[in-house]
């Protein structure tokens, strides 16, 4: 089984392209987006461990129903490296639990591909598991445009934090395998994902002989060694 990882920046059409591999290819997609509300839902460990530590900070943090506010505790974190990081470290073990977790029930499942949809890959160092990634990426400016858009609540300087706070495309495509370009029409934006879609999905005798453990446990070590080395090359070209 092929894992693929796909990235990009807020607002750059991540969920656009992961919707469209989902329903136009019939992928299966693991969303780490999904996931990550999922473990914040009340009762939730994660949803207990930011209650406690953020409840003092954040004024509005509940809802009527006991939800997160997430606008509110995006507010807070955003533009504040330290308070990030700790809502990550909440976050963060729950939903690689989740991620592994349904990578495995995947593979039990004999899937030939199955795209890992995660914001923070290159972060997270996720794509050390994934035999190819892929980063959507689109122009700086379309890309604020389109997040105040969907954000209506965000002032300029607070859409500028959330953007800063991430990876810079620059980087992503760097590190990348595989670039979509979502600066464009509709129509230029299904045609790179149908050439992207048909350059990664593995022939069926790779994928028949990804079915024996011993083939697929080689595949895997040889995939992690490949994206080590290739990350010690990009910090050693940054130095």
């Amino acid at each position: 089984m092929l894992i693929v990882g796909l990235t990009g920046g807020i607002a750059a059409g991540k969920s656009t392209v992961s919707e469209k591999l989902s329903k136009e290819y019939g992928l299966t997609v693991i969303d780490a987006d999904l996931i990550a509300r999922q473990v914040q839902q009340p009762g939730q460990s994660a949803y207990k461990k930011i209650a406690k530590y953020f409840g003092p900070q954040v004024e509005d943090l509940f809802l009527e129903d006991g939800q997160l506010n997430r606008p509110s505790l995006g507010r807070h974190v955003f533009g504040n490296p330290e308070e990030l990081k700790k809502l990550n470290s909440f976050v963060h073990p729950a939903v690689r639990y989740e991620i592994f977790k349904q990578i495995i029930i995947s593979y039990l499942k004999l899937q030939k591909l199955v795209i890992l949809d995660v914001p923070l890959l290159f972060e997270a160092k996720l794509d050390q598991i994934c035999g190819a990634t892929i980063a959507v990426v689109c122009d700086e400016k379309l890309q604020l445009e389109r997040l105040l858009k969907r954000n209506s609540y965000l002032t300029e300087e607070d859409a500028k934090q959330r953007i800063n706070s991430q990876m810079s495309n620059h980087s992503r495509i760097r590190k990348a395998d595989y670039i979509i370009d979502n600066s464009h029409t509709l129509e230029a934006l299904d045609e790179n994902i149908r050439g992207v879609v048909q350059r990664v999905t593995p022939s069926w005798i790779i994928y028949l002989l990804e079915l024996f453990p011993v083939f697929a446990a080689f595949s895997a070590f040889g995939t992690f060694i490949i994206r080590r080395i290739h990350e010690w090359d990009n910090d050693s070209k940054q130095e």
